[in-house]
């Protein structure tokens, strides 16, 4: 089960392996979710070791495709988990000059929605970036 805040601030875009990857609906940057799909599980330490494989293989790849669709500067990722609890890694583009760039993108500022449109139209570019890869 999805916990409610990621259910909240993310829409879903695909499902991957392990991991259901979801875009987060804060529009100041391209940011994305991977949710490893196991319960009760917080810690990547905690998965079982093909998983941790699996899921480190599916942050480069998002990643490296988040990097080619953005033209990103930097791609950051991280797992930090202390508001939610359920594991889940973010893999956000970061660009010179964008909000709070270099500083972390945690607890800065007000969050900007994103319109349904853009979240289909990034979610597209996305998906096919990964299938190209």
């Amino acid at each position: 089960m999805l916990d409610e805040r990621l259910e909240t601030e993310s829409a879903a875009i695909a499902t991957l392996g392990l991991s259901q990857l979801r875009l987060m609906r804060d529009g100041r940057w391209p940011w994305l979710l991977l949710v490893p799909q196991r319960a009760g599980v917080s810690e990547v330490f905690e998965l079982a070791p093909l998983d941790q494989t699996m899921l480190t293989f599916e942050t480069n790849e998002v990643a490296k495709a988040l990097k080619q669709v953005t033209g990103a500067d930097k791609i950051n990722i991280a797992a930090i988990g202390n508001q939610v609890r359920q594991l889940h890694v973010h893999v956000v583009a970061r660009f010179e000059g964008d909000a709070n760039w270099p500083g972390p993108i945690w607890g800065y500022g007000k969050a900007e929605p994103r319109s349904d449109e853009d979240v289909a139209a990034l979610a597209c570019k996305i998906t096919e970036g990964m299938a190209r890869s």
